[in-house]
């Protein structure tokens, strides 16, 4: 199996010769989701104690759990090459309010099936689990499911309260991100965002409709955006910028969390709750 190390080596080789041959091979590793994690450890008890189904989206199974059968339901939306047990750590909370929570694993991740989820994908999933299981009281996303769940709240997914955690605003940030994470050279990332115009044609001016902050002034709802100032994966500049673009929104940032543990942080599950039930 090739290394990321390895993969690095031999695209910045390439771009040093061509940065469009370098970015024509990496653009399908901005698409596909790669490996799909296992469920970890601490989150199998909960994982198993879901009530699992299935929904056919555009001839694609999506795997859905619940808990719960509160009349409140609130969406739980894990981030990219991540799968919906990252979020059981809000279950019990939500048990403890008399709210029922819904998770779906993104289609190339966990349970459900293809080999990808671009932010119209994770859209159309959104689509079906409200239009099933709906409607959602709350939605609380993590990372690349932040971005998501504001392009399917302005999108027609009713929702009262929106809670986003290391969140990415621009969506333009993207290939930047993917480029840093894999050590690429920069002129890459130009070839990547002509690429992903050319892929989502005949949608039109992507980088500015597909953000988080696009269209703010519809969002009338309350809001709550947190983020930890060391993140490594999506800087918290996004977060403030998302922040910034919503007048109601509270902002929460924490310290030491980075990406991926702030989702599973008590503190912040508990401020989540607390938005959650005000």
């Amino acid at each position: 199996m090739t290394s990321l190390e390895e993969i690095r080596q031999h695209l910045n080789h390439v771009a040093r010769e061509s940065p469009e041959k370098a970015g024509a091979l990496a653009f399908p590793m901005l698409l596909n989701t790669g490996p799909r994690l296992p469920v970890r450890p601490a989150e199998q008890p909960l994982h198993e104690q879901a009530l699992a189904d299935s929904l056919d989206v555009e001839g694609r199974k999506l795997a859905v759990y619940r808990w719960g059968d509160g009349e409140r339901r609130v969406l739980l939306m894990h981030g990219f090459e991540g799968r919906a047990s990252n979020m059981t750590g809000f279950v019990p909370g939500l048990q403890k309010l008399g709210m029922t929570a819904v998770a779906f694993d993104f289609f190339g991740h966990g349970e459900s099936e293809g080999d990808r989820a671009t932010i119209l994908d994770v859209q159309a999933a959104v689509r079906a689990v409200a239009a099933a299981y709906g409607p959602f009281d709350t939605i609380v996303a993590h990372s690349f499911g932040g971005l998501c769940a504001y392009q399917a709240v302005r999108g027609g997914v009713p929702t009262d309260r929106l809670v986003t955690i290391a969140s990415v605003c621009d969506f333009g940030h993207l290939p930047k991100i993917f480029c840093n994470r894999l050590g690429l050279d920069p002129s890459i990332e130009d070839v990547l965002r002509r690429r992903s115009e050319e892929f989502f044609h005949p949608e039109t001016e992507i980088w500015e409709r597909f953000s988080a902050g696009h269209r703010a002034a519809e969002l009338t709802f309350p809001l709550l955006v947190i983020h930890d100032e060391n993140d490594k994966e999506v800087p918290v500049e996004q977060g403030r910028r998302l922040s910034a673009a919503y007048s109601q929104a509270r902002y929460i940032e924490t310290r030491g969390l980075g990406h991926r543990r702030i989702v599973a942080d008590p503190g912040v599950i508990a401020a989540t709750l607390e938005f959650i039930s005000a």
